[in-house]
């Protein structure tokens, strides 16, 4: 069944990368506040996201993270190109290698934890505790990111919201890899977390779409979602770590490449939609003032003016 959940990872992440492309273009265009409701077109990319959340969300439900996570990666190859195209342009060279060096990297990374299917069980507190550093984590994060600007404020939005993605993805690995066929396991607390993590994580990524650096963007929450995917798998779920000496060479190598490939992506220029500009409103013509039309001449009528006589006198 791992294998069924790979594909249907796969399906889903495609469709979230479409969508992230058209939602971007949108923000940039809007700024991330709530006039977005009116954009038809940023809708479309919510509901063609959503659907891949939701392929995401199944494939948990037959695959362990660490198996699923992964999957999401090599999109980033696919949604930088997209966005770009959004905007009218083909891909900067630069794009297209920073996307494939990230997108490598982290997936060499992921392949090197070891696949290990077991039931996720996750208890209260350790879940609170969970919740607690993730909200720590986008707080902290959110700080930082209005003291800088440019790409590194994208970066910093970036990483909120690839925590808080992540916390999604883990409760319903819970939930969905937990219920082993029995439905009444859904009724608990943990579902109810499911949708309000998810929204925080939605206006998260608005926010950094909204700085213009859609690749450094996409690829921060492409990079922290999977890592901290796979850290609460193990942690808090139980799931194996790498602890072989012979994978500490490929870890540092693949590391490097995806270090790189975000660097390359964080010194583009920020994309921006042209916005049309009003005309400025036509002055009234300014009335002329009292004193003005007093001095003013009234125009003489030649015709009526007095003309001299031309009779002589007869004095005798």
């Amino acid at each position: 069944m791992t294998w069924v959940g790979m594909l249907i990872a796969l399906a889903g992440a495609l469709g979230y990368a479409l969508g992230a492309a058209l939602q971007q273009y949108e923000v940039v265009a809007e700024g991330a506040s709530l006039s977005l409701v009116r954009r038809p077109r940023w809708w479309v990319g919510g509901v063609i996201s959503f659907t891949g959340a939701c392929l995401h969300a199944v494939a948990l439900s037959f695959a362990p993270l660490v198996a699923v996570q992964p999957i999401s990666v090599a999109t980033l190859v696919f949604a930088v190109p997209l966005a770009a195209f959004m905007y009218g342009r083909r891909p900067y060279r630069a794009e297209i290698f920073g996307s494939i060096a990230v997108a490598v990297g982290l997936l060499w990374l992921m392949l090197l934890v070891p696949a290990h299917d077991v039931t996720p069980r996750l208890g209260d507190g350790a879940a609170l505790a969970f919740i607690a550093v993730i909200g720590a984590v986008t707080l902290v994060s959110q700080l930082f990111a209005r003291r800088v600007h440019g790409a590194n404020k994208a970066l910093l939005l970036s990483v909120g919201a690839g925590v808080m993605t992540a916390s999604v993805s883990t409760f319903v690995r819970v939930v969905g890899g937990g219920m082993q066929g029995d439905w009444g396991r859904l009724i608990h607390w943990f579902s109810l977390v499911v949708p309000v993590l998810l929204i925080c994580a939605v206006v998260l990524l608005q926010r950094s779409y909204a700085v213009g650096y859609f690749g450094i963007a996409y690829a921060g929450v492409q990079v922290i979602d999977p890592i901290t995917s796979v850290l609460a798998g193990a942690i808090l779920l139980g799931e194996p770590l790498p602890t072989s000496p012979s994978t500490a060479v490929p870890a540092l190598l693949a590391a490097a490449l995806t270090i790189g490939g975000t660097i390359t992506l964080g010194r583009l220029a920020p994309d921006h939609t042209a916005k049309p500009v009003a005309a400025p409103p036509a002055k009234p013509a300014a009335a002329p003032s009292p004193a003005e039309q007093a001095v003013t001449p009234a125009p003489v009528d030649a015709s009526a003016a007095p003309r001299p006589s031309t009779a002589t006198s007869d004095l005798g």
